[in-house]
């Protein structure tokens, strides 16, 4: 199995951490901003983490992805993918208030069965900046309604 230690530092969104909060709890919100995912569901779990699940397109396949996470609002979101391209990653999204800003941070260990050794870092930082492109742009739109 490939594995990846990744830190990707320093960006932020742009609105105050309240409404990303507002965001990260929102189902409908966060699934809707993420073009090339498609049959979201969240159910949550006894022992206080979230089973999320969805099929994304990876490279024009769809796969199913399944993640296990936990939050703590209002400082990280804990990830554990148990099921799809990178399966046994875990990560840590978090967040620091910055003003009219929040900062987003991302640490972990990315594992994958599916991708070669070569590519795996460099696939998974795109698939982050993807997802922070699509989800700053969805933030940005609910804080705007506030």
């Amino acid at each position: 199995m490939t594995m990846a230690h990744i830190e990707d530092l320093g960006s932020q969104f742009d609105a105050p951490i309240d409404i990303v909060w507002k965001f990260i709890d929102s189902p409908d919100d966060h699934g809707q901003s993420h073009a090339n995912r498609r049959n979201i569901e969240g159910a949550p779990e006894k022992d206080g983490w979230m089973r999320l699940s969805w099929e994304q397109n990876v490279q024009g396949n769809w796969v199913k992805v399944v993640n296990r996470v936990t939050t703590f609002p209002p400082v990280a979101m804990m990830v554990h993918s148990v099921e799809g391209p990178l399966a046994g990653s875990k990560f840590i999204f978090y967040y620091k208030p910055n003003g009219a800003k929040t900062g987003v941070n991302v640490i972990g260990d990315f594992h994958s069965k599916m991708i070669p050794p070569a590519q795996l870092e460099s696939m998974v930082m795109a698939s982050l900046e993807e997802a922070y492109n699509e989800d700053n742009a969805s933030i940005k739109k609910l804080a705007a309604k506030k």
